[in-house]
């Protein structure tokens, strides 16, 4: 976990305006905010909540963030009943369908134990504590602080954005991938270590929640967000920016490369 200054909402909306311009990704940055009560969930501006009656999986709910621009408060009783939606966040508990591989056997695995193993290794953030979730752009400032930021982006955005993370301190980035239900990679694993979480959408996500076949997420502690866009500043004052332009396959790259080498 970053050891960094707290990051408040004023400043990450302004970080989100540079990393818009830094990088140029399609949706809004959005900050994930979990909370104990109900009554606290609500205290938050704008607040709306998804139609009584209607499911959906969370990565509808996160579209609908990143897209529409939503401040959306997710509760157990609007992601769909027992599954790994609301028990990656910790909402709600799979139930033994999910957990015993039932549900995938055969689907998204040749068999119940390849099916259970997938329940058994993925992240889910510790059950019981909160009772719901707000998601909202980093622009409205309205979650003072979120406990995670994250974005949608193509893969050289996002490793633009590694590299800015990498700039000021040094350190290794590893990707862990679930497979299907991708989301325990990303906020799931963000939430419950609260640290910087890499993933590759998986099917459902694509599906259901819109996110386009060249799209990544990346999901971190706000002073993590901060200290990628300030990396990313310093990496454009010597020509590292997005977009990358192709140089060519049959050019001499030192031309190119003494640019930013010297």
């Amino acid at each position: 976990m970053s050891e960094d200054v707290a990051v408040g909402a004023a400043e990450l909306r302004t970080l989100a305006v540079k990393l818009q311009d830094l990088l140029k990704i399609r949706t809004l940055p959005i900050g994930m905010k979990q909370y104990e009560s109900l009554e606290e969930m609500e205290t938050v501006p704008g607040l709306r909540r998804p139609k009584p009656g209607r499911f959906h999986t969370t990565c509808q709910l996160v579209t609908q963030s990143r897209i529409a621009g939503f401040t959306l408060g997710i509760t157990a009783e609007n992601v769909r009943p027992q599954s790994n939606c609301g028990g990656v966040m910790g909402i709600d508990l799979p139930d033994e369908g999910t957990l015993s591989g039932e549900h995938m056997d055969g689907v998204w695995f040749a068999d119940r134990e390849a099916a259970r193993e997938h329940q058994a290794h993925m992240p889910r953030q510790t059950f019981g504590k909160y009772i719901g979730t707000v998601v909202s752009p980093l622009r409205a400032a309205r979650l003072d602080p979120p406990d995670i930021v994250l974005f949608y982006g193509t893969p050289g955005q996002i490793i633009l954005f590694v590299n800015g993370l990498q700039w000021k301190r040094y350190r290794r980035y590893d990707m862990s991938i679930t497979g299907e239900s991708a989301c325990a990679d990303s906020w799931g694993k963000a939430l419950l270590t609260g640290d910087t979480s890499i993933s590759i959408p998986c099917y459902a996500e694509r599906r259901y929640g819109g996110v386009a076949d060249d799209e990544m997420l990346i999901a971190m502690p706000p002073e993590e967000f901060a200290r990628g866009v300030e990396g990313m500043e310093k990496l454009s004052r010597v020509g590292l920016r997005y977009p990358i332009p192709p140089y060519g396959a049959h050019m001499d790259p030192s031309e190119g490369m003494s640019a930013s080498y010297g």
